[in-house]
């Protein structure tokens, strides 16, 4: 076969079913594009991911193996091992040209699936929203632009293979016109419509192509989305068909007439369907199996399928979800056992485990292997950019508090209002409502005071809030509760120091600085309580430390020039940022602190430069937009001044009170 291309959209599917796409069944859906490919191709109508949230499900497509096999069980804290073969190295293997194009943070480059690409264009936004609670990620139609750049770029007659994700139908639904105002009411169908426009110039000229188009399109989504459906408002807890079923077509004009195919099929077949199509030798460590023949002739023996679903469990203790279907019967392995007849009740409503102990059973034999082959989940350790961005996106990246019992009490069935208030205290942030999502936070703690991700968050809002002390006495009882998450222990040192008790803070640090390799976070935190202690010989020292410790981390480096700052010694300030910036040219703080020293030598354009270039990587840090204008209105600039004193306004924490009716008063006689 020819020059091939796999296509991947980021789908959420609607309450039980793939009804998002025009094609699955939803007659006020408008994906004509994705409908065309269906009508033209082969359009599975039960497929199933193993996983319900985004890092782990591509593994196992590009894999073709189970998570436990692979070992990528989560978005935080796990990284695709280095030699673990992926669709990519094979065809790169077999002269494939190979690129990449992802549109959001949980497939950064950094978390392992770039091997085997020649490009791997993840240039969706580096900056951090900070602490926004929200993935940083860019249009997907700019995604679709540069994957369309790229595959034009050689000679039609090179074969290639193009990953292209799209990150459009996520929370919050927020889609562009046209389609905010035709789907005022649905906004979540607003996005689906977004992604299908947006993969219009690369899906229209293959499917122009007609029949003698080469090449392979595969279309799918790497997990759904429940909208509400058993309590679940997004996806990441519970592995009911809302997030597990998922739509996947496969288009090959020449190889492939139209069908619709009802046997249940998964993701990890998807890399041995490829692999046959192209006539290559399938390798017998694969999970999946080729879905040719069924899509082919429609006829298949339908392959149990593996599931599993560990957020919860890893970032909130909560018990772990383990499941596996076959045919129409699926099971669900937690305290409270499920077991659903999906061909008789496809909305998951009666749990038969109790009335049909037969079939549980025979689940349960077939769960059995797979999960004495699962070693458990181990997380790698991350730079401190990456944790810096997890838990601005409200993960932790630590281990919780080893725990190998659970009950019904741990079951997610009986946590989802928890769940549903964790989601309402994000929405209430994000809103600009701090109070109401400190209340809530604070009632989440009290139901569930063992969660240290609750507390965590806690300790977040009052950070925000102003109030440092009260964060700082969240943030050690999540310590308290797990000691040995160095994470925790770098929060709880920033927030020592920054509720004026650095002194404390070096004393709670001592003993994780002390170890022979600790966490490069904790050396840091104890740098700047050193630092904010007048201890500034000392504090460059731990920052050269957490310089060896993470060659890659510009933070070190910046803290140094803060230190140099902070004794006014200009010179080497600028040196140490300038060498921030060649390690990571995405480093806003950096810039940050240039524009500070180009404005304390009157180079105010170099200031200027700087102090923008910062905001457009983190547009929301008040530290550059409040110095930006301030400059700018000291020169006169007061139209320029304004708009940056009023997002100053908007994002300025509960310390800068002063500043704020400063700056409120300056607007006000600037009308």
């Amino acid at each position: 076969m020819g020059p091939q291309l796999a296509v991947r959209l980021r789908s959420h599917a609607s309450p039980a079913s793939t009804s998002w796409v025009g094609a699955y069944g939803n007659g006020r859906a408008q994906t004509p594009w994705i409908d065309r490919l269906a009508a033209g191709g082969v359009r599975f109508s039960h497929a199933h991911a193993q996983n319900v949230v985004t890092l782990p499900s591509h593994a196992n497509i590009l894999a073709g193996r189970y998570p436990f096999r692979h070992g990528v069980r989560e978005n935080a804290g796990f990284r695709f091992p280095s030699d673990v073969d992926t669709l990519a190295t094979r065809l790169k293997a077999l002269g494939y040209r190979t690129g990449a194009f992802v549109s959001a943070f949980p497939l950064d480059v950094r978390f392992g699936l770039g091997r085997g690409f020649d490009v791997y264009d993840d240039r969706y936004g580096k900056g951090i929203e900070r602490n926004a609670f929200r993935v940083p990620e860019r249009r997907g139609a700019d995604t679709v632009a540069a994957a369309l750049a790229w595959i034009n770029a050689a000679p039609q007659t090179a074969p290639w293979f193009a990953w292209v994700h799209l990150y459009e139908p996520h929370f919050p639904y927020v889609p562009p016109e046209p389609f905010a105002s035709r789907f005022a009411d649905a906004p979540y169908l607003g996005e689906c419509a977004t992604a299908d426009a947006a993969l219009s110039p690369l899906l229209g000229p293959i499917l122009d192509r007609g029949a003698s188009g080469r090449t392979l399109v595969v279309l799918t989504g790497d997990h759904g989305e429940s909208l509400g459906e058993h309590g679940e408002m997004t996806h990441g807890l519970f592995a009911y068909e809302a997030t597990l079923h998922v739509p996947l077509v496969a288009f090959a004009p020449r190889l492939l007439k139209p069908r619709v195919v009802g046997e249940p099929v998964r993701h990890v077949d998807i890399l041995p369907t490829v692999l046959d199509a192209l006539g290559s030798p399938l390798p017998a460590d694969l999970d999946g199996r080729s879905l040719l023949t069924l899509a082919a002739t429609g006829e298949a023996t339908p392959a149990p399928a593996y599931f599993e679903s560990l957020s919860a469990s890893l970032n909130r203790g909560w018990a772990p979800l383990f499941g596996i279907s076959r045919g129409s019967l699926k099971y669900i392995d937690l305290p409270i056992p499920e077991l659903y007849d999906l061909a008789s009740d496809p909305a998951e409503a009666n749990n038969l485990a109790a009335s049909r102990p037969t079939e549980v059973r025979e689940l349960q034999s077939l769960l059995a292997p797979l999960r004495a082959a699962d070693r458990g989940p181990s997380r790698t350790a991350e730079s401190a950019d990456t944790r810096e961005r997890l838990r601005s996106l409200g993960y932790l990246t630590g281990t919780p508090a080893a725990k190998t019992r659970f009950t019904e009490a741990d079951d997610p069935k009986r946590l989802i209002a928890i769940d549903r208030a964790i989601d309402d205290t994000v929405t209430r942030y994000r809103r600009g409502d701090l109070r109401g999502a400190i209340a809530l936070g604070e009632d989440i703690v009290r139901q569930r005071p063992d969660m240290p991700l609750s507390l965590t968050h806690l300790a977040f809002l009052y950070n925000e809030a102003g109030e440092h002390r009260k964060a700082a006495g969240a943030i050690r009882r999540a310590l308290d509760l797990n000691p040995a998450a160095e994470d925790i222990a770098a929060l709880l040192g920033a927030y020592l120091t920054e509720a004026g008790l650095a002194r404390d803070a070096v004393t709670r640090l001592g003993p994780y600085v002390a170890a022979p390799q600790p966490d490069v976070d904790v050396v840091v935190a104890y740098g700047v309580a050193l630092a904010s202690s007048g201890r500034m010989k000392d504090a460059l020292a731990a920052f050269e430390r957490a310089r060896t410790l993470d060659a890659a981390n510009a933070l070190p480096l910046v803290n140094i020039g803060t230190v140099y700052m902070m004794s006014g010694e200009k010179d080497q300030a600028e040196a140490a940022l300038n060498e921030a910036l060649r390690v990571d040219a995405a480093t806003p703080r950096a810039h940050n602190g240039l524009g500070v020293i180009a404005a304390q030598r009157g180079q105010y354009d170099a200031a200027i430069a700087h102090w923008q270039q910062a905001i457009t990587l983190d547009s929301r840090d008040s530290q550059t937009l409040y110095n930006l204008g301030d400059l700018l209105a000291r020169l006169g600039r007061s139209t320029e001044a304004r708009s940056y004193w009023e997002r100053y306004v908007r994002e300025a924490p509960a310390a800068d009170a002063r500043d704020v009716v400063r700056v409120r008063q300056w607007l006000a006689a600037h009308q």
